[in-house]
This record gives structure tokens, sequence and C-alpha cells, in this order.
């Protein structure tokens, strides 16, 4: 479990304009927030979505970070924003180290991410060095935030008592609020302090194998990082389409489905999509 330096949810006396990115999958979001005191409420005030295509999900961390910055340049100009210096919340959906509010290591890709020359590196440092590559705008000071505890501070503002973020989508993880006291990796024992739990990580010590099916292990042996984010794999959205996909195949292997007959396309890994579930179910 990891320190996110977020010491505190929303009180409704926050104010101004900032900037978000939210990474996390195969699509990312960039956004323009105006926050007003008054009101005590958070106005989404614009957005766009930008996709991640397969290349640059399995290139380099430059390549990443560039498109990640010429996307954001897109946006900006779209609303004659880019002559001004926002404060900007970066969302990263992925294993970091906190060092700071604005200092992450990142310890490991997951979710069909394997950028080279990230691993190790501070994200926050790659996108500056992206932005000021391009050299047409630029950004203030960036908060790194996982995106449990930006759902959770989102929901703060409608209901203060929230303390606890989760997310079941491309994966799975929870934050909550504890006593820094209770804090082993950050020195000090008053206050509090958000905790990111990494719970798709559960099972990587193989605490989770007498309950893993014979479709998770070999989810697990053919991902990207066998071994890695266990729980992850068991029930978040990218994998539940394979995982279907391989009991099919079983149940048409035993002649229980198609007459026993096996298409290409159900034989080829990752072919069947999980919104594919969901279009079914409906």
């Amino acid at each position: 479990m990891l320190p996110t330096f977020v010491r505190a949810t929303p009180d409704g006396r926050e104010k101004g304009d900032f900037l978000a990115l939210d990474l996390g999958g195969t699509n990312f979001r960039v956004l323009h927030v105006r926050v007003v005191e008054e009101m005590q409420k958070l106005l989404k005030m614009d957005s766009k979505i930008c996709a991640i295509p397969q290349e640059i999900m399995l290139g380099t961390g430059e390549q990443l970070f560039d498109h990640i910055a010429a996307c954001l340049a897109e946006f900006l100009e779209s609303l004659e924003l880019k002559d001004q210096i926002l404060p900007l919340g970066f969302t990263f959906s992925f294993p970091c180290e906190q060092k700071d509010i604005d200092k992450s290591i990142l310890i490991h890709w997951t979710k069909g991410f394997n950028c080279s020359g990230v691993v190790g590196e501070d994200i926050v440092k790659l996108l500056r060095e992206a932005i000021h590559r391009r050299g047409d705008y630029d950004i203030g000071s960036i908060a790194m935030v996982n995106d449990t505890v930006g759902t959770m501070m989102s929901c703060g503002y409608r209901d203060q008592s929230c303390e606890i973020g989760m997310i079941i989508g491309t994966g799975t993880n929870a934050c909550y609020m504890e006593e820094i006291k209770n804090v082993k990796r950050v020195e000090g024992e008053d206050g509090r302090m958000c905790i990111n739990t990494e719970w798709g990580g559960f099972g990587d010590d193989g605490s989770l194998k007498d309950i893993q099916t014979e479709f998770d292990l070999v989810v697990d042996r053919d991902s990207l990082n066998p071994g890695v984010h266990v729980f992850e794999k068991m029930i978040s959205g990218m994998y539940l389409g394979e995982i279907a996909r391989l009991v099919v195949v079983k149940l048409a292997r035993d002649k229980l489905l198609f007459g026993g007959d096996l298409s290409v396309a159900l034989l080829t890994q990752d072919s069947f999509e999980t919104r594919l579930i969901s279009e079914i179910e409906e």
C-alpha cells in the first residue's frame, strides 16, 4: 500500500481554474475545471477524450508523453487557454511510489501498457519535459494522484464524509483516509493521509491461488506482466472479455457449444472484448 501525500478531503472552500489530466486506460481525458467557492461545488467546464493507439501503449515513454502533450495543446488551443499558466491535477492510474504530491515514481505498468524508459522514472518530470519539448505552452504546479484518490476527492464535494474511493473499470483499485501514525512509510504522528491500497495486486504472493480458475491462470500467464496484479486480472474490465472467451473455447471443445466447431476468431487472444458481454446482457 502506498502513501499519496493527500492530507485532507475537500472542505468546500477551494476555488479556482484548473486543468485535469486522467490517464489510466486506452483513452485519456483532459479537462478544464472551475471550482466555485460560494456554491461549494465543482463545475466541470470542458473536456476532451484522446485515444492512445496500441503502438504508443507499447512504444517508448517519450512517444507516450509527447502524445499526451500534443492532445493537451489541442485542447488548450480549442479553449483559447494557451497563454494561461494553470495548475494541473494529473490522475495516473498505475502503481507509483509517491515521494511527494508532485513526484511519483512508476513501479510497473499494468492494463496493457509497456512503454520503455518509464519504470523507475518520475512521471511528473516526464510530462513536464514533453510539454517543454513542444515549447508552445506551459503549465503551473502539478498535483499527482491515483484515480481512486481523484474519485474520492471529487465525491467529497457532494458528501464531505466520503473517505473511500474505489475503481472497477479497466482495472480495479481503492484508497481510504488513514491516521498518519499508522502509515509506516511516512514520518510523523499527527494528522491523516489518503492511502492508495493498490488492491489490484492482491494475490501476487499466491494468496488467491485456491480460488483462481484455470481461465484466470491462462489470462495471467498470457498477459504482459505474469504474476503481477492477479486480483485485477480476475475481476476488471480489461480481462473479463478474455475470461469469457476462454470459457466459451472450453465449452466448444467439450462439444457443449457450436457442435464442437472452433473458429479462428474464437481462438484468437483478446478477440472477445468486455464491452460485448454488456451488449449481450442488454
